[in-house]
């Protein structure tokens, strides 16, 4: 009876993840569209204009969107980069299935 329970909670718990995980990439997919929409309006504003203004906005917007997008992928809990370094430090510790 305890396994069913530990079984269930542990389901539940992998369902939490993958929906924190699955919203937060789009999060990323919507920040990603917005960003490329708002910037061709202002490549297209900025080329009306004669000038070449547009690529401040651009390049800062988008080191934003480059470090949302490596927290997204790489840091967030269940990404690949953050289970090595939760197993690192289990090892560490002595031990291999603490929390």
């Amino acid at each position: 009876m305890t396994s069913y329970a530990s079984s269930d909670s542990s389901r539940s718990e992998i369902e939490r993840l993958a929906r924190r995980r699955a919203g937060a990439k789009m999060g990323w997919y919507v920040h990603a569209f917005v960003y490329v929409l708002v910037n061709l309006g202002l490549v297209a504003i900025s080329a009306a204009n004669g000038r070449n203004w547009a690529m401040y906005p651009l390049m800062g917007w988008g080191l934003g969107l480059l470090i949302h997008g490596a927290v997204v992928w790489f840091v967030a809990p269940g990404g690949g980069f953050y289970d090595r370094l939760v197993e690192r430090e289990r090892r560490a510790l002595g031990g291999r299935d603490r929390g």
